[in-house]
């Protein structure tokens, strides 16, 4: 058990630590916490899961946890047990972003740094396979109709996904500069091929440039082509819409004529020349006939037996 001037220096250094400090220890830096979007399955995401990993491990100030820079035993020996518990939170976020087939391997394991390294040890080495399908994927990736800005962002995350797999040597010679601006013009022929049909005169202006633009400028000018076709297509459904309701607005009605009496207004059914004037009609045309009822004959008609 400390002595109280050993619980006084404790209590003394962790009211120090502060947001810089990898040791500090936020109240929403729990071990359930999960700190990537994406979990590791293996070979073929590992250079993805541990960009993602590292990232995550730099905003939370927690990388030299992984990296050594923040050991046990360059740590204040006062501060042993929060060294404990920040490594203990790291190894759980690690733990947590893994499927469960990698996680049985590395459950008992204490140390983060320790699972860090055998992780990339098992994970990180490219084989020619690997990159053959990311290739071949990249290379099939069509628009398909999507919006230009989901497309674009899609094959340019492949392509960076691809180059942490390359990990070519970098040079500042005058070929390095060639094949670097060759490799640039091939990323935007891949570009332009994969976009839609509808885009083949933009696409025509783009190649005829000079020089090329960057694939990011040749996504700008095709995204201010979608816009504007965008509008124009709204602009012309807008007027057709209105044509069609005033056609619909001003479309004589066929009037209803009658085919006993030829007049218009009524049907044959609702005639009075066939079904009776009623009591109360005043019109010019109505007959002595009213309500259908026969009228008498006139004696001098009448038949003597």
């Amino acid at each position: 058990m400390s002595s109280p001037n050993n619980q006084t220096i404790n209590n003394n250094l962790m009211s120090n630590l502060d947001f810089g400090d990898p040791l500090y220890l936020h109240a929403a830096d729990t071990n359930n916490l999960t700190i990537v979007n994406i979990k590791l399955k293996g070979t073929k995401n590992y250079s993805v899961w541990a960009n993602s990993m590292e990232f995550s491990l730099n905003v939370k100030n927690k990388i030299g946890f992984i990296d050594k820079t923040c050991s046990r035993l360059a740590t204040n020996e006062n501060l042993g047990k929060q060294w404990d518990r920040c490594n203990a939170v790291v190894l759980s976020w690690i733990l947590n972003s893994i499927f469960e087939e990698l996680f049985m391997g590395q459950v008992f394991s204490k140390i983060a740094s320790v699972v860090w390294e055998e992780l990339k040890e098992t994970y990180s080495k490219v084989d020619g396979s690997i990159m053959y399908n990311l290739h071949q994927k990249i290379s099939m990736f069509k628009q398909n109709g999507c919006p230009i800005s989901e497309y674009y962002h899609k094959i340019t995350s492949m392509w960076r996904q691809f180059d942490s797999l390359s990990e070519l040597l970098s040079c500042t010679c005058n070929a390095a500069n060639e094949t670097n601006k060759f490799n640039k013009n091939m990323r935007l022929m891949q570009f332009l091929m994969g976009l839609d049909d509808v885009y083949q005169p933009v696409r025509t202006s783009i190649l005829t440039k000079d020089p090329l633009p960057t694939v990011k400028g040749a996504f700008a000018i095709i995204s201010s082509e979608e816009s504007h076709r965008t509008i124009t297509s709204s602009n012309k459904s807008q007027p057709a819409a209105f044509a069609s309701k005033t056609l619909n607005y001003k479309k004589p009605r066929s009037p209803l004529q009658c085919t006993h009496c030829h007049k218009n207004g009524h049907v044959a059914e609702r005639c009075y020349e066939l079904v009776g004037y009623p009591a109360n009609y005043k019109g010019k045309f109505k007959n002595t006939t009213s309500n259908n009822v026969v009228p008498e004959t006139k004696k001098s008609d009448e038949v003597s037996c």
